[in-house]
Protein backbone atom coordinates (compact mmCIF):
# COMPACT_ATOMS: atom_id res chain seq x y z
CA UNK A 1 0.00 0.00 0.00
CA UNK A 2 1.26 3.74 -0.85
CA UNK A 3 1.76 5.80 1.79
CA UNK A 4 -1.17 8.40 1.89
CA UNK A 5 0.45 10.62 4.51
CA UNK A 6 2.33 13.80 4.15
CA UNK A 7 4.65 14.73 7.13
CA UNK A 8 6.12 18.06 7.43
CA UNK A 9 8.66 18.88 10.27
CA UNK A 10 9.39 22.89 11.78
CA UNK A 11 12.33 23.16 14.73
CA UNK A 12 13.17 25.57 17.00
CA UNK A 13 15.70 25.82 19.67
CA UNK A 14 14.26 26.88 22.88
CA UNK A 15 17.33 29.77 24.39
CA UNK A 16 15.04 29.84 27.55
CA UNK A 17 14.64 26.18 28.27
CA UNK A 18 18.44 25.29 27.66
CA UNK A 19 21.13 25.25 30.18
CA UNK A 20 23.94 25.19 28.24
CA UNK A 21 26.03 24.80 31.34
CA UNK A 22 24.16 21.57 31.94
CA UNK A 23 24.57 20.59 28.63
CA UNK A 24 20.89 20.56 28.45
CA UNK A 25 19.75 22.06 24.63
CA UNK A 26 16.07 22.16 24.36
CA UNK A 27 14.39 21.82 21.32
CA UNK A 28 10.68 22.05 19.92
CA UNK A 29 9.56 20.72 16.74
CA UNK A 30 5.79 21.16 15.13
CA UNK A 31 4.97 18.46 13.11
CA UNK A 32 1.98 18.64 10.51
CA UNK A 33 0.59 15.11 9.27
CA UNK A 34 -1.52 15.57 5.75
CA UNK A 35 -3.85 12.45 4.83
CA UNK A 36 -3.69 12.63 0.91
CA UNK A 37 -5.75 9.31 0.70
CA UNK A 38 -8.89 8.60 0.06
CA UNK A 39 -9.80 7.37 3.48
CA UNK A 40 -9.37 8.47 7.14
CA UNK A 41 -6.31 7.33 8.81
CA UNK A 42 -5.80 7.51 12.77
CA UNK A 43 -2.30 7.43 13.91
CA UNK A 44 -1.73 4.67 16.54
CA UNK A 45 1.80 4.87 18.02
CA UNK A 46 5.22 6.81 17.73
CA UNK A 47 8.49 5.88 17.16
CA UNK A 48 11.77 8.64 17.25
CA UNK A 49 15.51 7.99 17.24
CA UNK A 50 17.40 11.24 19.02
CA UNK A 51 20.83 11.17 18.28
CA UNK A 52 22.83 14.22 20.55
CA UNK A 53 26.26 15.02 18.32
CA UNK A 54 27.85 12.56 20.60
CA UNK A 55 26.43 10.30 18.90
CA UNK A 56 23.89 9.31 22.14
CA UNK A 57 20.78 7.88 21.13
CA UNK A 58 17.55 7.94 23.13
CA UNK A 59 14.70 5.83 21.55
CA UNK A 60 11.20 6.96 22.52
CA UNK A 61 8.39 4.67 21.52
CA UNK A 62 4.52 5.13 22.97
CA UNK A 63 0.77 5.31 21.66
CA UNK A 64 -0.33 8.61 19.80
CA UNK A 65 1.24 11.75 19.92
CA UNK A 66 0.45 14.34 23.02
CA UNK A 67 -1.81 11.88 24.44
CA UNK A 68 -4.37 11.29 21.40
CA UNK A 69 -4.86 9.45 18.49
CA UNK A 70 -5.55 11.53 15.81
CA UNK A 71 -8.11 10.74 13.50
CA UNK A 72 -7.31 12.21 10.30
CA UNK A 73 -10.19 12.66 7.46
CA UNK A 74 -8.87 12.39 3.10
CA UNK A 75 -7.15 16.21 2.58
CA UNK A 76 -7.26 16.80 5.96
CA UNK A 77 -4.45 17.61 8.47
CA UNK A 78 -3.30 16.88 12.52
CA UNK A 79 -0.61 19.51 13.99
CA UNK A 80 1.37 18.80 17.35
CA UNK A 81 4.27 20.56 18.97
CA UNK A 82 6.31 18.40 21.13
CA UNK A 83 9.76 18.78 22.65
CA UNK A 84 13.37 17.05 23.07
CA UNK A 85 16.37 17.72 25.53
CA UNK A 86 20.38 16.80 23.65
CA UNK A 87 23.51 17.05 25.70
CA UNK A 88 24.72 19.15 22.60
CA UNK A 89 23.54 22.12 20.58
CA UNK A 90 23.13 19.87 17.57
CA UNK A 91 21.82 16.54 16.59
CA UNK A 92 19.11 14.99 14.73
CA UNK A 93 15.66 13.18 15.07
CA UNK A 94 14.02 10.79 12.66
CA UNK A 95 11.28 8.06 13.49
CA UNK A 96 7.61 6.53 12.04
CA UNK A 97 4.73 6.13 13.10
CA UNK A 98 2.31 3.56 12.74
CA UNK A 99 -0.94 3.97 11.06
CA UNK A 100 -4.07 2.54 10.15
CA UNK A 101 -6.70 3.31 7.51
CA UNK A 102 -10.39 3.74 8.60
CA UNK A 103 -10.70 0.03 6.23
CA UNK A 104 -8.15 -1.34 8.74
CA UNK A 105 -5.12 -1.78 6.73
CA UNK A 106 -2.17 -0.97 9.22
CA UNK A 107 0.87 1.09 7.33
CA UNK A 108 4.20 2.88 8.60
CA UNK A 109 4.27 6.61 7.92
CA UNK A 110 8.13 7.16 7.81
CA UNK A 111 9.30 10.75 9.22
CA UNK A 112 12.70 11.62 7.69
CA UNK A 113 15.63 12.38 9.52
CA UNK A 114 15.47 16.38 10.80
CA UNK A 115 18.34 18.40 12.52
CA UNK A 116 18.29 20.02 15.78
CA UNK A 117 20.59 23.21 16.02
CA UNK A 118 21.25 25.61 18.35
CA UNK A 119 21.64 28.83 15.75
CA UNK A 120 24.81 30.25 16.22
CA UNK A 121 24.94 34.07 16.54
CA UNK A 122 25.89 36.38 13.72
CA UNK A 123 28.60 38.14 13.80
Amino acid sequence: MNNPVKIHVMVQYLEHQSRPDRNQYAFAYTITILNNGDEAVRLLNRHWIITDGNNKVQEVQGEGVIGKQPKIEPGSNFQYTSGAIIETDVGTMEGHYEMITASGKPFIAPIDMFALVRKASLH
